[in-house]
C-alpha cells in the first residue's frame, strides 16, 4: 500500500479544470463540515487516476489523502493508516475498482469508517444507499442525497432539502 498526498503545486494549479464530477460533492462538504480541513480518497490511484484529479479539483481548499489500494486485501492496513492520519472525511471514487460505490470493499469501508465517526461521501445515490452519509454529483442531477441513520451515527448534519434514503 502506498500513501499518495495530493498537495504538489502542479495538481493544485491544474485541478480546478478537473473538478466537474466532484464539485457538488466538495461545496456540500464544504457546507455540512464548515471546520473540514482534510479528505481522504481510498483506490487504486492508477486506475483512478482521473478520477483522483477531479477530486483534488473539487475539494479546493482542502487536504486531500490518497490510500492507494490495489486489491480489498490491502483495505484494512489503508483503514488502519487512516486512524492515524484524522481524515475528516471519506470520499468514494466512484467506478473504483477496488473500493468504488457498489463494491463490497466500499462497504467495509463505509462501516470501519462510521465506527470511528468518520463520514463517507459519494457522488452517487447508490452510495448513499450502500451507507455514505451524503451524495450529489452528475448522476443524482445536483440533488443531494442523505442516509439518515449514517449521517446521525458521524455527525454529518443533513442538508435543506436532501432526499433522505
Amino acid at each position: 500500500m502506498k500513501l499518495v498526498a495530493l498537495l504538489s503545486t502542479a495538481a493544485l494549479l491544474s485541478s480546478p479544470l478537473l473538478g466537474g464530477d466532484y464539485d457538488a460533492i466538495g461545496k456540500t462538504l464544504r457546507h455540512a463540515l464548515p471546520n473540514c480541513g482534510t479528505v481522504a480518497v481510498v483506490c487504486d490511484s492508477v486506475h483512478s487516476k482521473s478520477s483522483v484529479d477531479a477530486i483534488a479539483g473539487g475539494m479546493t481548499g482542502l487536504k486531500v489523502i490518497v490510500m492507494d489500494v490495489k486489491n480489498p486485501q490491502e483495505l484494512g492496513r489503508a483503514i488502519a493508516s487512516l486512524g492515524s492520519r484524522h481524515p475528516d472525511a471519506i470520499l468514494l471514487v466512484a467506478g473504483d475498482k477496488v473500493a468504488g460505490d457498489g463494491t463490497t470493499a466500499a462497504t467495509f469501508l463505509i462501516q470501519r469508517m462510521a465506527s470511528a465517526k468518520v463520514p463517507t461521501l459519494s457522488i452517487t445515490e447508490q452510495g448513499v444507499r450502500q451507507g455514505a452519509a451524503l451524495a450529489v454529483g452528475p448522476s443524482t442531477g445536483g440533488k443531494v442525497f442523505a442516509n439518515a441513520k449514517m449521517a446521525t451515527i458521524t455527525g454529518i448534519p443533513i442538508p435543506a432539502g436532501a432526499s433522505q434514503i
